[in-house]
């Protein structure tokens, strides 16, 4: 069995992970970013929409070099980019986690993405040849990534008949019987 970076013990949550994935890191953690605490059915229908380019993943921490376009703006940011394949690798681990919830009996509307995480994987090594008979490295840089959807209970609201107003100490004395 596959260790996870963070264990959820919750009988409503499912994992997927996939190790030495052949897609770049960085754009990985940046769409990895966007998604986390996300509902499942919202990240799906983002993903499908950042594969037909009407919306932007945000790049904040990756950003050197990265062009700026205006479907940037609902996260805050200028620079934002469509990363096609590292978007198709997290929406299969999706899916994967889907069908685990669906086995475990979990309400797909509920699910939230509580965790997910991409680590660096080593790198595959290349080489290319350059002029005047030199030899570069062309690596490859793999991730792994992991994630897990939680189905979100019912939220409760807080009673406010019985709320106490709480008062300063100077109000107290002020309020005090005086002698």
């Amino acid at each position: 069995m596959a260790r996870y970076a963070k264990v959820e013990t919750s009988a409503k949550s499912a994992k997927s992970q996939g190790s030495y994935l052949r897609v770049h890191f960085k754009n990985s953690r940046e769409v990895a970013a966007t998604l986390a605490g996300m509902n499942y059915k919202k990240a799906v229908r983002f993903l499908g929409d950042v594969k037909e380019h009407k919306q932007a993943v945000p790049f904040r921490r990756f950003a050197g070099g990265i062009g700026r376009t205006a479907q940037g703006k609902p996260h805050g940011v200028s620079r934002a980019r469509w990363p096609v394949k590292s978007v198709e690798f997290i929406l299969g681990l999706l899916k994967n986690a889907e069908s685990n919830a669906v086995v475990k009996g979990l309400d797909l509307d509920k699910l939230k993405i509580a965790h997910i995480q991409v680590n660096q994987a080593p790198k595959q090594r290349r080489r290319t040849f350059r002029a005047h008979g030199r030899i570069n490295p062309y690596m490859s840089s793999p991730c792994h990534i992991e994630l897990t959807l939680v189905e979100e209970d019912a939220k409760v609201e807080k009673d406010t008949t019985s709320a106490v107003a709480k008062l300063s100490k100077k109000k107290l004395i002020q309020l005090r019987p005086k002698a």
